[in-house]
């Protein structure tokens, strides 16, 4: 067994909110990349738009995710998932953080996991 701590304690500010890149992992041969995310209260993440997928698993609290416009409440236990080209963000108007892992991945992500298969497990 393999067993990545979280260090809550030196999470790296980028894009408007709190995270540590978890994925990729030299113990895990994987096809996506991800990080755990951290909104603190009054805390929103940069709107923007890429090529990758993506989906948001939400953790703890609750805040809204915005997604071309539409904008959906999101708390513990729900997903959502984001298609390339999609601009979105995530907004904590709430009082208390919002956790949150994101993965993310792409075709080439894919190739490349298809040729290490089997190098790591």
């Amino acid at each position: 067994m393999e067993l990545r701590k979280l260090d809550r304690e030196n999470l790296i500010r980028a894009y408007g909110l709190d995270a540590e890149l978890l994925l990729p992992w030299s113990a895990l041969n994987a096809p996506f990349e991800g990080a755990w995310c951290v909104l603190r209260p009054g805390d929103a993440s940069m709107p923007h738009a890429h090529h990758e997928y993506e989906i948001f698993i939400a953790m703890t609290g609750r805040a809204a995710v915005t997604a071309d416009g539409e904008r959906r409440d999101f708390m513990a236990g729900d997903i959502v998932h984001l298609r390339p080209g999609v601009e979105h963000q995530v907004v904590n108007d709430n009082d208390q953080d919002f956790e949150y892992y994101a993965l993310w991945w792409d075709t080439e992500m894919s190739h490349r996991f298809l040729d290490r298969d089997g190098e790591v497990s």
